[in-house]
């Protein structure tokens, strides 16, 4: 019996991730019903995706392109709106499946207007657990939903996990490819502009996302993100680096066997797991040989010239609002460096120097958190200014 179409909604659907999200879902028009996507500002790519998927509603972020995004869709049945209400309101519609791909805290009230309805819920957007862990995880209690991690290393943990006894584990490691600074000297890192950052080796992703790669905040805020979504101590979380990007993650049992995840670096393939879980379904994702590749390098991270893992270590352990102000100061550090106002170094630098002023603070709430979010912005934005003058 042919199973019945299975909705969806894909918030952050022009990302990166969730243009890889509406290609799986465009393969498959007789499994999958989209209800609603969810863009920030690109409008015309918001519209080409909705008339593709026969989407239910477009809703774009940004009012600005609501002219254009109503334009393109006349005449297609297709709703439209815009504002950040109007994103909120489209991840509350009934689905069995939403992709929560908003980058940064922005996704947070429309992660969280999914997550109430109880349903399947796609976690692409780590910030929103990053800053908001007790407050998401409290949620997903109350309402009975299920939350299935899309980023490749927690989806690997996740896969991983599924096999085994979870009170029998050790310890977790997360794997890092390195990013473009690799080996790269302080000074050369230094002198780095926005450009080279941006040219990860291994994964095509977002600028944001580059970026926090190459300083390795990525891997940071990952550690966060597992910490909350495994209910791991800080101590029971490595990082390895390891260049090739197969092994994605590996769960260390206490009778000493290794459970690891592998796949070609193709976002494709996490994304899927979450999109046909508990079944599978097939990607066009390259498929790994071995024997081709032969080699896999491991080694542990380099914390004195990549900082920003150690800042996100310390702001796990101090808890509270630490996370959601170390996550904020890195995105106002990181679009600054974007626009050349601060050097690539100065992105740890502003995390820290934030962190260091604002103390720390309870996050109980969704209202604590914003509060939080916005206080420390306001510092980095100063900070940033005073390096930038």
């Amino acid at each position: 019996m042919t199973p019945a179409p299975r909705s969806v909604t894909v918030l952050g659907s022009t990302g990166s991730v969730g243009t890889q999200t509406v290609e799986l879902l465009a393969a498959r028009p007789d499994r999958y019903h989209v209800r609603a996507l969810v863009a920030g500002r690109n409008a015309r790519l918001l519209a080409e995706q909705a008339i593709l998927l026969k989407a239910g509603r477009a809703v774009i972020a940004d009012p600005a392109g609501y002219a254009e995004l109503r334009l393109a869709l006349a005449g297609t049945g297709i709703d439209t709106a815009a504002g950040p209400e109007a994103v909120v309101e489209a991840a509350a519609l009934p689905a069995d499946w939403t992709m929560a791909a908003i980058t940064g805290a922005a996704g947070l009230a429309a992660t969280l207007a999914a997550i109430s309805r109880g349903a399947v819920v796609a976690l692409a957007n780590k910030e929103a657990l990053v800053c908001a862990g007790e407050v998401m995880l409290g949620a997903v209690r109350d309402a009975g939903a299920t939350l299935l991690p899309v980023d490749s290393e927690h989806n690997a943990i996740f896969q991983a996990l599924e096999s085994g006894n979870r009170a029998a584990v050790e310890k977790i490691v997360l794997t890092a490819s390195g990013g473009p600074f690799r080996t790269a000297t302080r000074d050369e890192m230094a002198n780095a502009t926005p450009d080279v950052a941006r040219k990860h080796p291994v994964w095509s992703m977002g600028a944001k996302i580059s970026i926090d790669s190459a300083t390795l905040m990525n891997k940071g805020l990952e550690l966060i993100e597992a910490a909350r979504l495994f209910s791991l101590e800080e101590p029971q979380i490595e990082v390895l680096v390891h260049p090739q990007s197969v092994i994605h993650g590996l769960v260390f049992y206490r009778d000493g066997s290794v459970l690891a995840q592998l796949g070609s670096p193709d976002m494709r393939i996490p994304i899927a797991h979450t999109l046909a879980w508990p079944e599978r379904m097939t990607t066009p994702a390259p498929r790994l040989d071995l024997a081709a590749l032969a080699r896999l390098d491991f080694a542990a991270p380099d914390t004195e010239r990549f900082p920003a893992l150690r800042l996100a270590r310390d702001a796990l352990r101090a808890g509270g609002g630490a996370p959601a102000i170390l996550n904020a100061a890195n995105e106002i550090a990181v679009e600054a460096f974007m626009q050349r106002r601060i050097g690539f170094l100065d992105i740890a630098g502003t995390v820290a120097e934030v962190l260091d002023a604002m103390g720390v603070h309870p996050a109980d709430t969704l209202d604590d958190v914003v509060a939080l979010d916005a206080a420390a912005r306001r510092t980095a934005e100063r900070l940033t200014a005073a390096r930038a003058a």
